[in-house]
């Protein structure tokens, strides 16, 4: 099993990063031998991958990160392999962010590290998740690096959408873009990484609409499966203005649910540790001279609650834009499988007592909510907003 095996439907991306890991680092003197001739200008020190939520750019780039300092190319099993699943490399610096934005300071720290020569490996890796998260000052710090990048350092950078970062940092980057898995191919990734039945990783994978990680938290979490049922529930039983306002709060409380699931166990974990690491033993009062360090990390933790809400909302309009999806490929009769297959007969229900320019309606009002709470509009606002438009329509 390689490190390449564990990815679902990017095939074409996984081509191209195979090809760069195998071209021999500066001062290697292997011979290129037939088609590898042709792949000797594909390594680049500086890389973007870009694609849709869910679509795997954070496991690609780590995959290709394992590739560059593994000495089979990925071969999955050895210890630099195992070190870089574990993000426990010597020559791998990861910047990954909880929070809205990455700051200026995880940037300058990473940028200080990309100046080391590699330990052990052929090259220095920097991996940086959500590039999209960086301010324009924070970017421009980051810029330097790439424009002068130190020998055998490679960066790895992800973000949703190439045009996420600034035009000076695309000039310096070579993109691969990745596209959305299919629905079979995440179920079969499923299959492989959790003990369930086949049907439900594919109605997982389905619901998802092949958001990797959305995917694997449906088939493994009951309670991730109901709050999604409620959302649709609620949008199905719209009759007036007061269930919009109603509606709305159950969406914001559902979302909150959902935040507090993913975090409070992680929340923890981290306090347990960081305790252990300072010295405090379990139950005993921390020290005036430590209360800081544990106030840095309630800081970063309320950080992190904050875009794990924001993150939970999103999934939610994200579905709720499926559902209408689902109402107007009826009303249409355009064919194709739906997304929510299980709600077929209120989908038709809904199709025929609505028109598809109010569907449409709806949906706009959808995606106009998403972009409100992405530009800090109080999100109890921009969901009252979206219901009642979606009641005014459809009356």
């Amino acid at each position: 099993m390689t490190v390449w095996d564990d990815l679902a439907g990017q095939s074409d991306a996984i081509a191209v990063f195979r090809a760069a890991a195998t071209v021999p680092s500066a001062g290697e003197s292997a011979e290129p031998r037939g088609d590898e001739a042709s792949v000797r200008s594909s390594m680049t020190h500086s890389w973007l991958i870009t694609g849709p939520p869910g679509s795997g750019r954070s496991n690609l780039a780590y995959a290709f990160a394992a590739a560059l300092l593994c000495p089979d190319a990925g071969c999955g099993v050895c210890p630099h392999c195992q070190q870089v699943a574990a993000r426990t490399h010597p020559d791998l610096a990861a910047l990954a962010t909880d929070r809205v934005i990455i700051t200026i300071d995880e940037v300058r720290r990473l940028v200080t590290s990309a100046q080391f020569s590699p330990s052990v490996g052929r090259y220095r890796v920097m991996v940086v998740e959500d590039a999209d998260r960086m301010t324009e000052r924070t970017s421009n710090l980051l810029l330097k690096v790439l424009e002068e990048p130190p020998p055998r350092t490679v960066w790895i950078l992800c973000a949703p959408s190439a045009a996420d970062l600034l035009p000076t940092i695309r000039s310096r980057v070579r993109t691969v873009r990745l596209r959305v898995p299919d629905v079979a191919d995440v179920a079969e990734l499923i299959l492989r990484r959790v003990d369930v039945d086949e049907q439900t990783a594919l109605r997982s994978a389905r619901e998802a609409q092949s958001h990797i990680g959305m995917a694997l938290r449906l088939a493994t979490n009951p309670e991730a499966r109901d709050r999604r049922a409620e959302t649709l529930r609620i949008a199905l039983d719209l009759r007036s203005v007061s269930d919009a306002v109603i509606g709305a709060a159950r969406l914001l409380q559902i979302a909150g649910d959902d935040a507090k699931a993913i975090t409070a166990e992680r929340d923890a974990e981290e306090r347990e540790h960081t305790l252990r690491s300072l010295g405090v033993e379990p139950g005993a009062a921390v020290p005036m001279a430590l209360r800081s360090h544990i106030r840095q990390l309630e800081e970063d933790q309320k950080r992190r609650a904050t875009r794990s809400l924001r993150d939970g909302i999103d999934r939610i309009l994200v579905d709720l834009l499926s559902l209408y999806r689902d109402v107007m490929k009826v009303q249409l009769g355009s064919g194709g499988d739906l997304v929510n297959t299980e709600l077929d007969s209120d989908v038709r229900s809904a199709a025929s007592a609505s028109t598809p320019s109010a569907t449409l309606a709806t949906m706009d009002a959808i995606a106009l909510a998403r972009a409100r709470i992405g530009a800090n509009v109080a999100p109890a606002l921009a969901l009252e907003s979206m219901l009642v438009t979606a009641v005014q329509k459809e009356g």
